[in-house]
């Protein structure tokens, strides 16, 4: 049964073609491609079309949200810095107000004085800009308000009084840069010559590796190994086995464990393995003082003046972190033989975390360049270093008589080095010899650790400055004094050997028998001294000599007449 046409379906789609024509295209005009193609074409063809990216209101206020909480944790961190900067301020400010620092005292009412003076400045010149003083600044005679009138007179002071000093603190800079640099460059031309010719300090004996015989324990000196520590939990194991296995006899070998911890774990903890490792034979003492004064100096200091310790010659100092390998000492000691004026020998740092981390590899790149270049450079062409603290091997002498370790720093090992250095002792750096240690691997501990290094130096330069240019200056001066000795005593001996007269040289017999002939017990002012008492005489002698000679020539002068 075939189904009725519906005509009013087919009236409706004829309207709609007539209607869109340019929408749809006929089938009989695409017979060959047997489908119906639709084509559809925009309202606006030149606009196009972009996916809403319209927030709701949820997101909008969670985004306001979060801006408003960043403000807050920024204003709050700057209210906090804030307070804190006063706080310390007014606490130090309170601690120089005490009557034990005056000095200090006034060097805080100074700060204070340049600070206001510092912000009234500042204030002034936010008036200038806003003014627009700044693009025709104002002059005295034209000023107009009291504020004007106070900048005119402040450039005027900024450009004829503090230009010309801060210039020639640029100056200064400039030169201290330069100086600095050609430092850097000459410690690496240095050190390629070190590589190039292969330059390293010798020893003039060596001991054999391995276990020593019991009688040749004589030819061994006796060494006291000192190990300051506080509060090493973490690594005091490691530091105490690593020198208790050192390949050394034991009976020329004392182990002082320098405790200055003040937790009771800590302290406890520490003497345990200092039992253990004197219970297997090893001579080692536990030392921990009840008063903590002057830190690892004080510890150091403490330790020495035990009444054991004259019969020891050398002293190897290690940190809690360091450990040394066995044949440490049978590398350090063997270069003091025949070196009565050496007093230091000291070993490379090397790190077993330099891979751990960006920070650890910078700090390598670091002190690879101080030990490889700076001490290895020092060491081979003027023997003098700054001691790092640790690694390194004392003659117990040279340390008593540069005065022993002082209390006065917090760089202790840099004091004790400069004071032995002034007192004519010799240093040895051996960048063969490495001493493992860690590096800091968190910022936190890195920078304590640089505060802790870069606090004292400019503190000993001021306690060491008058010491070094004393030293210096006046070696320089006894040189030029006794150049000068040598150089009178040579003419003196000249003057009477020239005389040819024999009554004048019987005449100053006397005085020729008062200059022995070595005259190095004579200082420089004593030499002028007895020069001054014989000048009179000795210019009587040659105004006779003079009278003489014109006495014979008158002679010879009338008989040719």
């Amino acid at each position: 049964m075939s189904r009725e046409p519906n005509y009013e379906f087919q009236e409706w789609w004829n309207k709609q073609r007539e209607k869109n024509h340019d929408f749809f295209t006929n089938y009989s005009n695409n017979a060959n491609e047997g489908f119906l193609t639709v084509e559809i074409r925009s309202l606006n063809p030149d606009l196009t079309t972009e996916k809403d990216r319209s927030r709701s209101a949820r997101q909008l206020s969670w985004i306001c949200l979060l801006r408003f909480q960043q403000l807050a944790n920024s204003l709050a961190w700057i209210t906090n810095s804030f307070l804190l900067l006063l706080r310390t301020a007014n606490r130090r400010i309170s601690a120089a107000d005490s009557p034990s620092g005056s000095s200090a005292s006034r060097l805080y009412r100074i700060i204070k004085f340049f600070l206001f003076l510092v912000v009234l400045l500042l204030c002034i010149e936010l008036v200038a800009y806003f003014k627009g003083w700044h693009f025709s600044p104002p002059s005295a005679a034209s000023a107009e308000a009291a504020v004007e009138l106070f900048y005119a007179l402040w450039l005027e002071i900024r450009a004829d009084y503090l230009a010309p000093p801060l210039q020639s603190l640029a100056n200064v800079c400039i030169v201290l840069f330069l100086i600095q640099s050609m430092d850097r460059v000459l410690l690496m031309l240095g050190c390629l010559w070190i590589k190039i010719r292969r330059i390293k300090p010798t020893a003039s004996m060596e001991y054999p590796i391995g276990r020593v015989e019991i009688g040749n324990v004589d030819d061994y000196p006796m060494v006291l190994v000192q190990i300051p520590m506080c509060n090493e939990k973490e690594v005091y194991q490691q530091s105490i086995a690593a020198i208790c296995i050192m390949d050394w006899p034991k009976e020329r070998m004392l182990v002082q464990v320098l405790d200055d911890s003040d937790e009771l774990d800590a302290q406890n903890l520490i003497q345990a393995e200092v039992q253990k490792w004197h219970q297997r034979g090893v001579h080692i003492l536990y030392r921990h003082r009840l008063i903590r004064s002057g830190y690892k100096a004080g510890n150091l200091k403490s330790a020495v003046s035990c009444d054991y310790v004259k019969n020891y010659e050398f002293v190897a100092i290690f940190d809690a972190d360091f450990q040394p390998a066995p044949d440490f000492l049978k590398k350090t000691i063997p270069h003091f033989k025949g070196n009565d004026d050496l007093a230091l020998v000291q070993a490379r740092w090397a790190f077993v975390n330099k891979d751990e981390n960006l920070l650890t590899r910078l700090q390598n790149i670091n002190l690879s360049f101080h030990f490889e270049v700076e001490q290895q450079v020092n060491g081979v062409f003027i023997n003098f270093f700054g001691f790092n603290g640790t690694a390194g091997v004392w003659r117990i002498k040279a340390l008593e008589d540069c005065g022993g370790w002082l209390e006065r720093t917090t760089v202790e090992d840099m004091d004790i080095a400069v004071r032995a250095h002034l007192c004519r002792w010799k240093f040895v750096y051996l960048n063969d010899v490495k001493c493992y240690c860690e590096l800091p691997e968190s910022y936190e501990a890195y920078k304590k650790q640089q505060y802790r290094w870069h606090s004292g130096p400019m503190q000993l330069f001021r306690l060491c400055f008058l010491d070094i240019l004393h030293s210096k200056v006046w070696k320089l001066i006894k040189t030029l004094l006794g150049n000068l000795e040598n150089e009178l005593y040579s003419h003196v001996q000249g003057f009477y050997e020239m005389r040819s007269l024999k009554y004048l040289f019987d005449f100053n017999k006397n005085i020729v028998q008062e200059f022995p002939s070595d005259l190095s017990f004579l200082s420089g002012f004593k030499i002028f001294a007895v020069l001054a008492v014989h000048s009179l005489d000795c210019f009587h002698l040659l105004k006779h000599d003079f009278e003489v000679l014109e006495i014979v020539l008158h002679k010879n002068i009338m008989f040719f007449v």
